[in-house]
């Protein structure tokens, strides 16, 4: 797939949301194109923005600043826009970026549509609100059975047990023993790291990584990084 590709439709009950669908790549050479479609919903009064992301294989950060630069105006307008279907490799980036602290983000179109309508039905904010994280409890240790005094105990057998204690792990332990030790790692590495030996190879698609950090509320990298230096 080469260069980009941009097309809008509408959605909702009123048809009052405007999804813009993007396929190819968003950079420098690029992101005119997307910068006129979106400029052009704005102009029209159309301030309910779904931008789906699910055949775009890169985003630079001239591509990034069109939303940065627009979001302000957008919820000024009692508006918002929000992204869906981004691939591993650019959520990688837009989570080091550390844009998920003002744009949401989805898993499917739909799961956007219904939260701008159930936002809207409920009479609250459509826009994303940004508040400072509470620490989570701290992982529990982990802690090996003691072995007899007659019995000396080698690194070797330490690392193994260690390893067992790992395996046994429900995989909300798993997740958060990871995030204890590497706070920096997002989603994606957090699934490679799962289904390592040391975790007993288990594997998860990264959209389920993604849920359950969301359960955990370490899906922020500030939160994980909370986490990992709490005591």
């Amino acid at each position: 797939m080469e260069g980009i590709q941009v097309s809008t439709e509408v959605s909702g009950g009123r048809n009052h949301i405007s999804i813009i669908k993007v396929g190819g790549y968003i950079d420098t050479t690029t992101s005119s194109e997307l910068e006129r479609a979106l400029n052009s919903l704005l102009k029209q009064g159309r301030f309910f923005i779904i931008v789906d992301l699910g055949n775009v294989d890169y985003i630079s950060s001239a591509g990034w600043g069109i939303f940065i630069s627009e979001i302000k105006s957008i919820r000024e307008n009692g508006g918002d826009l929000k992204l869906v279907r981004m691939v591993p490799d650019v959520y990688e980036i837009f989570e080091l970026l550390e844009f998920h602290h003002i744009l949401d983000v989805y898993d499917k179109v739909e799961d956007a549509v219904n939260k701008f309508e159930s936002s809207e039905a409920a009479g609250e904010p459509v826009a994303k609100e940004i508040s400072l994280p509470k620490a989570d409890e701290p992982v529990e240790e982990v802690v090996a059975a003691p072995r007899p005094a007659t019995e000396p105990v080698t690194s070797d057998v330490v690392e193994t047990t260690q390893q067992i204690s790992l395996n046994d792990m429900t995989l909300q332990d798993k997740i958060k023993n990871i995030v204890k030790e590497n706070p920096e790692f997002g989603s994606l590495k957090i699934k490679r790291e799962l289904n390592t030996a040391r975790y007993g190879f288990t594997r998860i698609g990264w959209f389920a990584v993604r849920s359950e950090l969301a359960k955990l509320k370490l899906n922020k990298r500030n939160k994980r990084y909370e986490f990992a230096t709490s005591a």
